[in-house]
């Protein structure tokens, strides 16, 4: 499983000269530290992964010898799994639900890394995704802050083989009746040149720098 350091320079060359605004994120879920310790190697410091255990064995290791790593959770949050969560993770990005809100907070600390958080939207309203519901993200949003959570941003995954312009633009709308100054999180490798010209602020990006050669 290769770091593909071609690909990496090409895109983080076309958005630090055209979209010097915007963050892009390694999404490093199912990849060995070998190869999360070439993209280290680039300079690159933003990285994603899916599970809290499997983030938290391989970045432990790698924070001793990168100790600038930003760390953020973009997959599913189980409830049991939060007090491990806010000491591996710098962000939470995937916050969805009124049970998850509860347990975080009530494990939120002056010690925890984690220090912010995205509300996870389920822009498409598609049963099989996990996110809070377009309608319900102002009151979710603001049952977060209430709680002690730090939002500093959305996040979302659009629905598979659709215009994900369409989508892309539903998020800039929800984030300005929200609060215009969080932060959109959306595009991912299929579709992150349409998220660069919708206003987004980080894409996340994995497939287009692994390979198996």
């Amino acid at each position: 499983m290769n770091f593909n350091k071609k690909a990496y320079s090409a895109i983080n060359d076309l958005i630090s000269k055209e979209y010097p605004k915007v963050r892009l994120m390694i999404v490093s879920k199912n990849r060995p530290v070998e190869s999360i310790r070439d993209a280290l190697d680039e300079g690159a410091l933003l990285f994603g992964e899916n599970k809290v255990q499997e983030a938290d064995l391989k970045f432990e290791v790698l924070r001793k010898e990168f100790p600038n790593i930003n760390l953020h959770l973009i997959g599913p949050l189980q409830t049991n799994k939060v007090k491990q969560a806010l000491k591996t993770f710098d962000v939470i990005q995937s916050v969805d639900r009124e049970k998850l809100v509860k347990e975080i907070s009530k494990n939120l600390s002056g010690l925890t890394r984690t220090k912010n958080f995205y509300i996870q939207v389920n822009i498409g309203e598609e049963v099989q995704k996990s996110g809070i519901n377009p309608n319900m993200a102002k009151s979710f949003y603001d049952y977060a802050l209430e709680q002690g959570l730090n939002i500093v941003g959305l996040m979302c995954i659009p629905p598979n083989n659709e215009d994900p312009n369409f989508f892309f633009d539903k998020m800039v709308e929800l984030r300005n009746y929200i609060n215009t100054d969080l932060l959109l999180s959306m595009g991912m490798s299929g579709d992150y040149l349409f998220a660069l010209k919708n206003s987004t602020n980080l894409v996340r990006i994995g497939s287009n720098f692994f390979s198996n050669e």
